[in-house]
């Protein structure tokens, strides 16, 4: 087992504020890049993709023969329950926020909104993406990490 040696910066304490689900559903439209988690052979599964938030849904781009494909292809109408998790948070100050949709995640037929979400999300890996997925967020939490300005603050819920 190999161990970080790398310095670590020391932050001050922090402390969580929970944020509002359109305040988090915001930030999370702020960045491209989060993790999504479902359930493979009875196990959470994550991975992390690139992202793009339409009308409050999170969309990510698939390809055939993935885990998540497949359980949404064969999912019943309503869908597979997932996660998806972004964050931005610098590793120096230890500020900055999470957020964390839950819901449930459908595979997208209609051949316009897939040549739709073709123009406006391009994946990162270089592999044929020709699916999407829509998770609809039915359950939305977030947290922003802020510095403590006064001696005997403590921490919210995280």
């Amino acid at each position: 087992m190999t161990v970080n040696s790398a310095p670590q910066a020391t932050a001050g304490p922090r402390q969580s504020v929970a944020l509002d689900s359109c305040e988090a559903l915001r930030l999370l439209g702020s960045v491209s890049l989060g993790r999504i988690v479902f359930t493979r052979r009875a196990l959470p599964t994550i991975r992390p993709v690139n992202h793009v938030l339409d009308d409050g849904d999170v969309v990510i781009r698939t390809h055939e023969g993935s885990a998540l494909t497949s359980h949404t292809r064969h999912a019943a109408g309503s869908g597979v329950v997932v996660a998806y998790e972004a964050d931005a948070i610098d590793p120096v100050t230890h500020l900055g926020w999470s957020v964390v949709v839950t819901g449930y995640a459908r595979l997208i037929t209609d051949p316009r909104e897939m040549a739709r979400y073709r123009a406006l999300l391009h994946p990162w890996v270089k592999q044929t993406m020709d699916y999407a997925v829509r998770i609809h967020p039915d359950l939305v939490t977030g947290i922003r990490l802020t510095a403590v300005d006064e001696p005997g603050v403590t921490s919210g819920g995280a």
